[in-house]
């Protein structure tokens, strides 16, 4: 789903929503229209990338995702947040909106 590799996508602005997912995870798929939800609301003041683990293993294991789905927001190329599991959208926006400030 995203262009630019892992490495390069976390420090491609100040602040970063990287999502860790699987095609085959249910509440992957439950999270895809949540996610796509809180990439149109921040437009472009945050990017937001989504990698399939299947085809991003070794950047999973970077960093450290041990189930799926797996957010973290990167500042300034650093970890500054993160949570596994389904999440409210608003829950989710408000904390990317936390660090964009």
């Amino acid at each position: 789903m995203s262009t630019l590799p892992f490495g390069q996508a976390v420090v491609s602005a100040p602040v970063v929503l990287v999502e860790f997912y699987a095609s085959w995870c249910p509440h992957c798929k439950r999270m895809m229209p949540v996610v796509e939800g809180v990439k149109e609301i921040l437009g472009d003041r945050v990017p937001v990338y989504q990698y399939d683990i299947d085809e991003n293993e070794d950047d999973a294991d970077t960093a450290g995702v041990k189930s799926i789905p797996t957010f973290i927001i990167y500042s300034d190329g650093k970890p500054v947040w993160r949570y596994s599991g389904e999440i409210e959208g608003d829950t989710l926006l408000g904390k990317v909106e936390s660090f964009a400030k």
